[in-house]
């Protein structure tokens, strides 16, 4: 695993003041969140991420009821056509950003803002058909199903919680992305990684994220993380997310020469609004 040189002092081993402490390590390229488990990604201008990730990310998913009772979802690793349907919120101007953040935080520090209701956060999905169905609609089932599932086996479910695989939030850096490329001879959509958090980071080094693992990062003015560890990867990076076309040679890459691992996981510990283009500062 590749580590990264840090040219600032390490805040563990001494006392320093945080000005001393932190370095502008990157910056934040995109900022992605996936209304739908599995299928396709919404890139915003800006989003609040709270403990339980970017608001509005995985909150829907399509429950399989012939699926193993330890993950019960249809994703496109199975269903590769799941990455034709697209998702949107009917009001996304209510989903970015909780509509009293400024007063919650003006009260003092800690205090949780009101997250968009229900009916805001209702959901439609236009199918590969060009018809636009809500999200409750028994019609879309019979889509997404197609020829190969059931109906009958399948229904939307939402959540108040992202439903993620495994934890609330992922970064993964654009040098990581490129650096894969170039192994396997081609240049890869971001989008096959199906990250929250795109990063570009100073060192320009492929899987320099790997190096923060242990680590707290403040991403904006507020948001505050604590990379947990990296993100095992599997099928999903090998499919085109527009023509659904499986190079098997991108995560075999992976697999032998990086552990099966690309990019990184987060926990919130200071929840905050972020923008690309914000900052990134290494703070221990």
């Amino acid at each position: 695993m590749m580590m990264m040189t840090m040219s600032s002092p390490d805040c563990r081993d001494q006392e320093m003041s945080d000005e001393n402490c932190n370095e502008v390590v990157g910056r934040l390229e995109s900022v992605w969140r996936y209304p739908v488990k599995s299928m396709p990604g919404e890139s915003l201008p800006e989003a609040y991420v709270s403990f339980a990730g970017v608001l509005g990310d995985r909150l829907y998913a399509v429950h399989h009821g012939g699926a193993p009772k330890a993950f019960p979802f249809l994703t496109a690793r199975s269903r590769k056509e799941m990455l034709r349907f697209r998702p949107r919120f009917r009001r996304p101007e209510l989903t970015l950003v909780p509509g009293n953040l400024t007063d919650a935080e003006t009260r003092g520090p800690g205090l949780t803002p009101l997250f968009p209701s229900s009916e805001d956060l209702a959901l439609e999905i236009e199918a590969p058909n060009g018809k636009t169905l809500s999200a409750s609609d028994p019609a879309l089932l019979g889509l997404i199903g197609g020829d190969q599932l059931n109906a009958s086996d399948l229904t939307i479910i939402r959540s108040d919680r992202a439903l993620t695989d495994c934890r609330p939030l992922s970064l993964l850096a654009t040098q990581t992305i490129d650096g894969i490329g170039r192994e396997v001879g081609l240049t890869l959509d971001k989008r096959r990684f199906r990250e929250n958090l795109y990063v570009d980071l100073n060192s320009g080094e492929s899987f320099a994220e790997d190096a923060f693992v242990g680590r707290r990062l403040r991403i904006g003015p507020k948001l505050t993380v604590h990379i947990l560890e990296r993100d095992i990867r599997c099928r999903m990076i090998s499919i085109d997310p527009e023509s659904l076309e499986e190079n098997p040679e991108i995560l075999r890459y992976v697999a032998k020469n990086h552990d099966g691992r690309a990019g990184v996981y987060a926990a919130v510990l200071v929840a905050g609004l972020v923008r690309p283009g914000d900052d990134i500062v290494l703070q221990d």
